[in-house]
């Protein structure tokens, strides 16, 4: 495997990781979306999650995200 492959894995891995927290956030709130939830727009893992989604889809050649 090459290291441009272990690094694209890498982010693909943390993002199933912060998927899986997410559902299980939502499932301890009894809510089955984010949007939802009464901390929809301060919500850390929430932001967590989007960041994670945005690297995913970058693979981390950008800068950072604002949301």
């Amino acid at each position: 495997m090459s290291e441009q492959t272990k690094e694209l894995d890498k982010f693909e891995l943390h993002l199933e990781e912060m998927l899986e927290k997410l559902r299980q956030c939502q499932q301890q709130k009894r809510v089955e979306t984010c949007s939802a939830c009464e901390l929809f727009l301060k919500c850390e893992l929430r932001r967590e999650y989007v960041e994670a989604v945005y690297n995913s889809m970058s693979k981390g050649a950008t800068g950072g995200f604002e949301f």
